[in-house]
Formats: C-alpha cells, structure tokens, sequence
C-alpha cells in the first residue's frame, strides 16, 4: 500500500503516521507513508504514482483538501479518501468525491484502528509482511514476495520473486503456521506455494509465473484444483 498524509502542520502529520504505523504493525501490514504539506506537492505525486489511501487534511492555507479531492478525482478514481478535520461541515462535499470516511481533530487511535478495518475491507491485496530470522540475519518479507517455500536438511528454503532464496532454521509446521494467510498452499509435506504467483494447474504440478514448476502430491492434488480454482474465482470478483 501506499499511504498519502497531506496537512500543512508537521505535528498533525506526525501524530497521524504514529497512528498509522502502531495499527498497520499490528496487522502485520506493510505500506510506504509519505507525507506532504500542500495539496499540490501531493497531486504531483499522485500523478506520478497511485496512492492507496490518502489523508487531506481540509483546512491547508494554500490548498484546501476538499480542493484538492476533486482535482485528484480527475485522473484517479480509486484512491480512497479520508479527510482530516475539526468538523464536518463539509460532508456533502466529502460525498461528491467519493471520500470514504472522516477523521474528527482530536481523533483517537481506536477511530484509526476501525478506519483500517475498513481499508483492508476494500483493498484485498493489502500487502501483509513477516518477520524472519534467516541464516544471514533477520529480515522482512512481504508475503507477495514469496513465490514458494520447501523444506530441506531441517531448513526451510523461501524462493521470492526477485530471485532471492531466504533460508531458515526451523520446521516446516511452524513457518507455515506463521503465514497464516488463505494464498498459501500446501503441496506436499514439506512444500507451499503461494496461488498469487499460480499461472496454472495440471493436476499435478502448479506451473508459476517465472516459469518455475511445484509439484503437488497426488494425495493433495484435488484439494490443490479446488483451492485454486476458489481462489481464482475469488480474485475476479473482489
């Protein structure tokens, strides 16, 4: 994810990502934040690159936020929009670009908290991440980042997409347990793949998008077709 927090007081940007950062933490959820002063310095941005979520904040100096939505609402229909203010005078105009909550001044964690709830809702591919103790030191993943994982000589072997192999000390049960996330599937005793990076099924083999095939063991192979097929049924209609 990429988050967007747009005020013109440093302190309220600050207390905002401290918010922001304790919340996704605890989710495990991985986003760049940026933060700007002005609404123009972020349109810019925006242009460049799309945001996830934004945070404007209504009454900036130079730009207003409500301002600011609607030019943004020119050329990016899918960023959601949370405005930061004192009051909510401006709820109509919230509604006339699409924004998908307010945050009141002074807004609590907890409204942050219920906030991302509602975020993670509506953006399925949120970019979850786990911690790692690798051979070579610690390290965070990002769960789209991995490709597939197998086990080998008491270690767990982690292949991602940038042709990386992260190698780490412990069982099978347990990294996977760790992962807990429904794109993860089992293959074998001692294998997983993630589905996201699934370009097909043979009935015995998931061929990958690099290429790379993983094989599936035939006592698993028809739960693996229907998990497969569920999870590309579910991809087309989120």
């Amino acid at each position: 994810m990429r988050i967007a927090i747009v005020d013109d007081i440093a302190s309220e940007r600050l207390r905002l990502r401290g918010c922001l950062e304790a919340q996704l933490a605890r989710r495990m959820l991985y986003a760049d934040i940026f933060e700007y002063e002005n609404g123009g310095d972020f349109l810019a941005a925006a242009r460049g690159k799309h945001f996830t979520l934004a945070f404007l904040d209504i009454y900036m100096e130079i730009e207003n936020g409500v301002e600011t939505a609607r030019k943004l609402r020119e050329f990016d229909s899918e960023c959601l929009l949370v405005f930061v203010t004192a009051s909510v005078d401006h709820a109509l105009d919230g509604f006339r670009v699409r924004a998908m909550q307010y945050l009141v001044k002074p807004f609590r964690e907890t409204e942050v908290d219920a906030l991302l709830d509602e975020v993670v809702k509506r953006v399925p591919a949120a970019d979850q991440y786990i911690d790692l103790h690798s051979v070579s030191g610690p390290v965070r993943l990002r769960l789209h980042e991995i490709l597939y994982a197998e086990h080998f000589q008491h270690q767990v072997h982690i292949y991602t997409v940038s042709g990386q192999t992260i190698v780490v000390r412990q069982t099978f049960a347990e990294f996977a347990s760790g992962l807990g996330d429904s794109r993860f599937l089992l293959c074998s005793r001692g294998s997983l793949v993630n589905l996201e990076h699934a370009e097909d099924f043979d009935g015995s083999v998931f061929l990958l998008d690099n290429g790379r095939p993983v094989p599936v063991s035939r006592s698993l192979a028809a739960t693996a077709r229907q998990a497969f097929a569920d999870f590309l049924f579910q991809r087309r209609h989120s």
